[in-house]
């Protein structure tokens, strides 16, 4: 393994494996328990039990599976039923509006009792709910703790007894070894005691840490819609990863806040005891120090607070920059949300600058403290009295009585520091545990009700903001039967949906009342999905029924997906179904609702992702009368009408109000809105003829009743544009259009030959699932991940485990991160620090020179030994007096003060600096990555890189770093005062040191790698968590919320497994370290104690002082420098990022094309050819065509064809293996990759939105004129919405665009496209999403604003390219035909006629 120093080999040869020993004595079957159930007494006191795993981690590299298994008590199980008491015992304090909830702080599972709970927020105290959860094993780490602090206090009474000994040469030697050995007993049982406690307050930190990350999962699964609109994914992400932190080191940092005055209280006990009242005047300094604490104490709880609420914002935002990377791509927006991003890290770098300038003051002011402390008592102590002499007793045991101050003296700024950043973090934790939640009982059973769905008298709200006007779904009474099927139909924003969420309880329930009786199964308009496989996702955790099974495939038209895949229904779906198509998805999602066996299904416009014939297809084979969900109660938003007059009951949504309800023909006999609904719908397929299949089959409907006949005469009578005046004639003008002899068929296939001649084809139209096995990875939604190219069975994995490094962090990482720093802030610190340490051994000596003067009534010329133990010179009181005594003393305490402060104000601006560079580097790159990176890669995987690993770099590294430099160099300063004093204990302490290194070797390498464990089962935890939150309607309305619970749990599981072998294995460090520095302590007591007479008390007590001290300083060194090593994985983690490869260049100036470019729009393909990686199969195929200018194309083709490919070339998404692409002369291959998608446009199938202003998702780069925003929005039918909205333009935009409907997102991507104005416009299936209303509004304004623009439609529905001036069929990555519609299908032999004539246009 690397990461050993030459001359330590590890050689698996050399020594025997304790690890295999304990395997093979224990068995297989216990040999992963946690060793310390079984251990023995001593080797608990020791840790021996953790030898085995530390050894093993040296030799090889850890694995997660060689860890061991958690203990009972750290399982997240068990902490979150011991949280979950706590929590009721603190909401059981009372509050007023109250509810019966099955939640307890969003506790969800069968394990958990119903309490009750308010669905407002309420003021909880999550410090009372930690004490009741965890107070009795606080209790006694604390007891263990004290114990400890308390037994520091012998050693100087020892010291005392040393000294007093080495002056007093009557007593016999017996006595000093045995004050020796009473040394080491004492050091020997602190050590035991001090681990105890560490051990025990590091396990309950782990714990609490998962029990917050527990109870924020389980909220964020009963937040209300309001408190949903306070907490955006992000924030919750940073309260899971940098706040249950934060909260669960406050365990360890609190004893130690608490526990440094009442060191520092007897520490000064002790020293009135030596040095008098003249101990009052070190009292006074840190008296002094008190206001200079509260003023620092305030300004840093700011800084914190300010930094959290930037920091939230930062990754708010790149989190939705990684979810709608694709959309960034298409358009070329990254800069502008690159620069988004920047803007916000300015600000968080402006708030942790000042933060910087506060820690080196109170370094300076607190690395003073402690030396300013004995410089006042010593000063006070001379110049007092002259009897009062300082001799090498007094001076030494009060010098060792002010180290033991000086530890929480120096740490107390960074307690303080980690307590306010505790406190911050516990703020927002409170504010999130007590935001509101869903309201259990807005939805009711009762099983006195006949009917399954009941509402009367509703009013239902969404959350809004403070200064928004509430949008109301108001006066909602509706009645649904056992059995029946109702059909929900409205305009865009109507609230369709509204209603399905009132009746999941999802909205907040003002007035009236919800019943549902029986189980529910939800499909979301648009769908969410499980990364996981497709089968997991439709069974969905129930037992597998081969039988039914089956029957919903079928039903759900999946067979032929199935048939396509490699790995069939095992195929992993990736993360929010990245490689499925919006049709795919929505039909696996039917397929779950249709498994679950449920009594009601609410279907929220689940067909308008397919095309019309399998959505035709699914009706009648799953949701319609005949149906597998016949018998069901089924309630669906549709915008197919021609479903409506095979629906029991239609009701019509407008404004927020139910207005109509009845049956198909009682609302057309009323002639209401439904009726005028309708009548609009036909009337405007005058311009827009892509839905023509369902308005003829609608004029079938029609003609065959009295109602519809009068109806259609209505029709005739207000359009006086039709043939003859007749509605009949009208209509026969568009079933002309669409039969006619520019068909090349005389008359139409029946929907019932369709179906039952080519039903398999009809199908396959649909199924978007790309590639096969073929190979490539598009990042569009179509053709998406090469099932051939992963390392499991092909098209079983796409989302890779996350790698990690081995072995020692490599020294580039080390140089990397130097090189971001600087020069000067990474070389002079160290310099800075070295003189600091020799200052403070100079000052020692001098004290050690002063105290072995001998003063007598009368001037005497004395000896005074060097460092060394030799005559030097001869000094006389005159010489020497307490002046400069004083004044010496001073003077070295002064100028290590001044070099600590300024090393760490260079170390914390180097850091901040490095921050800085790396932050901006690492968002630059992943930005600039190709597609085919985030489709492999979960959001939450990167997402760890911008939270906790950038986090790691702003907070810790710039303390460790600091920490790391001062230990090192007070270590050295320690070791060399200790040989140089007694050079005789050399010859002991050379070889402890080599066996301290080979301890710190064999350490470092275990725990470098379970830190890496531990970072990278993070993960998966976001991953899940952000996956959960996206899909949490859909949970609740499942019930699936145990299942959910339970894989967290599992996968926190994973990281507190790590956590906890880090921890064993830290005490085991921490034993032996002490161990060696107690040795060192006996060693130079001993070689004190044989030079009696020889060597001066003042030397003595300077030896032993040194050696008291060496115990900590080589501790603290070993975990600093193995905590350095462990954090700078960090930087590690986002190096690998910044190395990756690239895409190419987003400008090119010396390539750069015209402004005017593309003038004409006319694009030319010469033998194209593309893969989408090296190593992989071609997808397109010497593709050689000409799109003219202003023409209209069609490009069709079946799965796997190459349809998106071809989009994606066009895009430079994927690039081009051989041939070019031409646009209007210029070979795209040759500009940059913004200089050619800034001059094209595309509308996506997927609208994705941005949080912020309307106008921002619009024009992100401020490019265009108020006036041209206007436009755009007015001729996307945006008009009235905006004008409607307070701010207009500048109206919000939440997270996802979650605050618009989906038809309202499309026609802002429209607008997006209005504004660009480009030559060429891509529509990728862009109303497959939207309702008929929408479709209509989208394809006038197309016809219209477009007209003289080359438009590329890749087409899913065969009929919206029927009136295209050409047609392109590719086959197998080849142009099988090209030509205009009316030829292809003249020609009966041709792949579209076949692809036509299952689709049923011919």
């Amino acid at each position: 393994m690397e990461g050993l120093n030459s001359g330590m080999s590890n050689d698996s040869s050399s020594f025997p494996d304790p690890y295999e020993a304990l395997s093979n004595l224990c068995g297989r079957r216990f040999w992963n328990d946690y060793p310390e159930e079984r251990s023995s007494f001593v080797s608990r006191l020791t840790y021996h039990f953790a030898t085995a795993l530390v050894w093993r981690g040296w030799r090889h590299t850890l694995q997660h599976e060689e860890l061991w298994n958690l203990p009972a008590g750290c399982k997240t199980t068990t902490l979150d039923l011991v949280w979950t008491r706590a929590w009721r015992k603190e909401l059981a304090r009372g509050r007023p509006q109250q509810v019966p909830s099955s939640e307890q702080n969003g506790t969800v599972g069968k394990s958990t009792p119903p309490v009750r709970e308010t669905t407002g927020s309420a003021k909880v105290s999550v410090v009372r709910v930690m004490l009741r959860a965890y107070f009795w094993p606080y209790l006694f780490a604390t007891i263990v703790y004290v114990i400890s602090e308390l037994m520091l206090f012998l050693t100087p009474q020892l010291l005392s007894l040393l000294i007093d000994f080495t002056t007093d040469e009557s007593q016999p030697l017996w006595r000093g070894y045995f004050y020796a050995c009473l040394l080491l007993v004492v050091s020997l049982t602190t050590t035991v005691v001090k681990n105890i406690f560490f051990y025990r307050d590091q396990t309950i930190a782990a714990q609490l840490r998962a029990s917050f990350m527990g109870a924020v999962y389980r909220k964020a699964l009963v937040l209300s819609a309001t408190a949903r609109r306070q907490f955006t994914l992000g924030e919750i992400v940073n309260l899971m990863a940098v706040d249950s932190q934060r909260l669960s080191d406050t365990v360890l940092y609190f004893n130690l806040a608490w526990g440094a005055p009442i060191v520092i209280t007897m520490a000064l006990y002790y020293l009135w005891q030596i040095l008098g009242p003249s101990v009052l005047a070190g009292l006074a300094v840190l008296v002094l120090l008190i206001p200079v604490n509260s003023v620092i104490a305030n300004q840093v709880q700011k800084l914190q607070v300010a930094q959290m609420k930037f920091k939230d914002k930062r990754i708010k935002m790149v989190s939705e920059i990684i979810n709608g990377i694709k959309v960034l791509k298409l358009y070329a927006w990254e800069a502008s949300f690159v620069r988004q991003v920047q803007e916000i890290r300015k600000d968080e770098i402006r708030v942790m600058r000042k933060s910087a300038y506060f820690q080196a003051f109170v370094s300076f002011i607190f690395l003073t403290s402690p030396y300013m402390v004995a410089l006042a008592s010593f000063a006070t102590y001379l110049l007092t009295s002259d009897e009062n002499k300082l001799d090498a007793q007094t001076a030494f045991v009060s010098l060792s009585l002010f180290n033991i101050m000086r530890m929480p003296i120096t740490q107390l700024p960074g307690l303080i520091a980690q307590c306010i950043q505790a406190r911050v973090s516990l703020r927002r934790m409170e504010k999130f545990l007590s935001s509101g939640v869903i309201d259990s009982s807005a939805v009711s059973r009762d099983d006195k009700e006949k009917s399954a769905v009941v509402v009367s008298g509703g009013e239902f709200t969404w959350g809004v903001k403070e200064d928004e006007e509430p949008w109301v779904l108001r006066d909602v009474d509706l009645r649904v039967e056992p059995g029946q099927l109702v059909a929900v139909v409205g305009s865009v924003g109507a609230g369709k949906s509204s209603l399905v969420s009132a009746l999941l309880g999802e909205m907040t329930k003002n007035a009236g009342r919800v019943t549902v009786n029986g189980k529910v199964a939800y499909v979301a308009q648009q769908a969410w999905l499980q990364n996981a496989s497709l089968k997991d996702n439709i069974t969905w955790g129930q037992p597998v029924d081969e039988k039914k099974y089956q029957k919903v495939i079928s039903a759900c038209a999946l067979q032929p997906d199935l048939d396509m895949l490699p790995a069939g229904d095992m195929t992993e779906i990736g993360e929010k179904g990245v490689n499925m198509s919006g049709g795919q998805k929505q039909r696996v999602a039917l397929a779950r609702a249709a498994y679950s066996d449920a009594d009601v299904f609410l279907l929220d416009d689940p067909l308008s992702a397919v095309d019309a014939h399998v959505g035709r297809h699914i009706f009648d084979n799953l949701i319609g009368p005949q149906g597998m969900m016949a018998g069901k109660t089924r309630i669906l938003v549709t915008h197919a009408l021609a479903y409506l007059p095979r629906v029991d009951t239609v009701v019509v949504v407008q404004d927020g109000r139910l207005v109509e309800r009845g049956t198909y023909s009682q609302l057309l006999a009323e002639g209401g809105n439904f009726a005028q609904f309708l009548l609009n719908h036909i009337n405007n397929t005058e311009e827009v003829e892509d839905e023509e299949d369902d308005i003829d089959e609608l004029v079938d409907q029609l003609e065959d009743t009295p109602m519809g006949q009068k109806f259609l005469s209505q029709i005739a009578r207000q359009n006086n544009k039709v043939e003859e005046g007749s509605a009949h004639g009208r209509i026969g003008s568009i079933r002309r259009r669409r039969r006619g002899s520019s068909c090349g068929s005389g008359t139409r296939l029946s929907e019932s030959d369709t179906e039952g001649r080519g039903v398999s084809r009809i199908l396959r139209q649909d199924s978007k699932l790309s590639r096969g096995g073929a190979g490539g990875r598009p990042s569009v939604d179509h053709e998406k991940i090469p099932m051939s190219d992963m390392k499991e069975p092909a098209g079983k994995t796409l989302v890779q485990e996350e790698t990690s490094e081995t072995g020692k962090v490599k020294w580039k990482v080390y140089q990397f991160y130097a090189a971001t720093m600087g020069l000067l802030p990474a070389i002079l610190p160290c310099i800075f620090f070295a003189v600091a340490q020799g200052c403070q051994a100079g000052g020692n000596i001098w004290l050690s020179q002063w105290s072995t003067k001998t003063v007598g009534d009368e001037e005497i010329t004395d000896n005074v030994t060097d460092t060394m133990g030799n005559v030097t010179s001869n000094i006389t009181e005159d010489a020497f007096d307490k002046t400069q005594f004083l004044a010496g003393y001073g003077g070295f305490g002064l100028g290590q003060s001044l070099f600590y402060y300024m090393g760490s104000f260079l170390i914390w601006t180097g850091c901040m600096r490095a921050g800085i560079r790396i932050h901006h580097r690492v968002l630059d790159n992943v930005l600039r990555l190709p597609m085919s990176f985030f489709d492999t890669n979960p959001s939450g995987r990167i997402m760890n890189r911008f939270s906790k690993d950038v986090d790691v770099l702003d907070s810790l590294l710039p303390m460790l770093m600091g920490a790391g430099l001062s230990c090192f160099a007070e270590v050295a300063t320690t070791l060399i005062v200790l040989v140089g004093s007694t050079p005789l204990a050399g010859l002991v302490i050379v070889p402890i040191m080599v066996f301290y290194y080979f301890i710190q070797v064999v350490y470092i390498s275990s725990a470098r790698q379970l830190r890496r464990i531990e970072s990278v089962s993070k993960s998966p935890i976001f991953s899940h968590f952000g996956e959960s939150v996206q899909g949490v309607a859909t949970l609740r309305a499942f019930k699936m919320e145990d299942a959910f619970m339970a894989e967290s749990q599992r996968r926190v599981d994973l990281t507190t497994k790590a956590n906890i072998s880090n921890l064993a294995c830290n005490r085991w460090l921490g034993v032996r370290l002490e161990f060696i520095g107690n040795l060192i302590t006996f060693v130079a007591a001993i070689f004190s104690i044989m030079g009696r007479g020889d060597v001066s008390a003042g030397m003595v007590g300077l030896t032993i002082t040194y050696a008291l001290n060496v115990t900590v300083t080589l501790n603290w060194l070993v975990r600093v420098s193995s905590d350095i090593e462990a954090n700078i994985v960090s930087v590690e983690r986002i190096m690998e990022y910044i190395q990756e490869v690239r895409e190419a260049e987003w400008t090119i100036q010396k390539t750069a094309p015209p402004q005017a470019w593309p003038e004409h729009g006319v694009v030319s393909f010469n033998r194209y050819q593309t893969r989408y990686r090296p190593g992989l199969d071609l997808v397109l195929k010497d593709v050689s065509c000409t799109i003219h200018a202003g023409e209209k194309v069609g490009i069709v083709g079946r799965t796997g064809a190459g349809k998106s490919s071809l989009t994606l070339g066009l895009f430079r998404i994927i690039e081009a293996a051989g041939g070019d692409i031409v646009i209007d002369g210029v070979d795209i291959s040759n500009i940059g990759l913004h200089d050619l998608r800034n001059r094209l446009s595309i509308i996506p199938q997927d609208p994705v939105l941005f949080s912020g202003t309307l106008r921002l998702n619009l024009d992100p780069f401020n490019e265009h004129s108020e006036e041209e925003v206007w436009r755009a929005v007015e001729m996307a039918h945006l008009g009235a919405f905006v004008k409607a909205q307070t701010e207009t333009l500048q109206y919000a935009i939440d997270e996802g665009g979650s605050n618009l409907s989906v038809g309202q997102r499309q026609l802002v991507s429209l607008a997006r496209a209005l504004l660009r104005q480009s030559r060429i416009l891509v529509l990728d299936e862009a109303t497959a999403a939207v309702d008929v209303e929408t479709d209509d509004l989208i394809q006038k304004t197309i016809r219209s604003q477009f007209a003289n623009c080359t438009i590329l439609t890749i087409a899913h529905r065969l009929n919206t390219i029927m009136d295209n001036d050409r047609v392109m069929v590719l086959d197998k990555g080849k142009i099988a035909e090209f030509s205009d519609p009316a030829s292809l299908l003249a020609n009966k032999k041709s792949i579209f006629y076949g692809m036509a004539k299952d689709a049923g246009l011919v």
